[in-house]
């Protein structure tokens, strides 16, 4: 998985893609991540088919305990995951794991249709953020 950082707080996520560091933590750029204590939205434009890659019994082990580990952090500055799906079947389809996805990782899962969709509403979350913090410092 590859992570790009370069439109932070817009985060694209590559799962198809390797990390360009092999022997580097899986979490480490996700880490990295949550150290900024800002929040941010990740995206993926490579649709909910994720090709064959079948996960190991330990790399989901090694998943579900490192998520344990950051659920609070994953909770107050993940606004939402948001995937690019233009099949409109696979996305009614995935509404029902969405709900799973959120209650295992602590934020939404969200599918649209478009990269234009996604930004849209990506920069909507984020205003609606930043709007809650300044009224909560008034």
């Amino acid at each position: 998985m590859q992570i790009d950082t370069s439109q932070f707080p817009l985060v694209w996520m590559c799962f198809n893609t390797p990390s360009a560091d092999a022997n580097a933590s899986p979490f480490a750029d996700f880490e990295a991540l949550l150290a900024r204590k800002t929040v941010f939205v990740l995206l993926n434009d490579e649709g909910l088919d994720k090709g064959d890659h079948e996960h190991s019994s330990e790399d989901m082990k090694q998943t579900s305990r490192w998520m344990k580990q950051h659920k609070s952090e994953l909770t107050a500055f993940v606004k939402a995951a948001i995937y690019i799906e233009p099949n409109l079947a696979k996305r009614v389809a995935t509404k029902a794991f969405a709900l799973v996805y959120e209650k295992f990782w602590g934020y939404p899962m969200l599918m649209v249709a478009s990269k234009d969709e996604a930004l849209t509403l990506a920069e909507t979350l984020l205003s609606d953020q930043k709007r809650a913090v300044e009224q909560s410092n008034q």
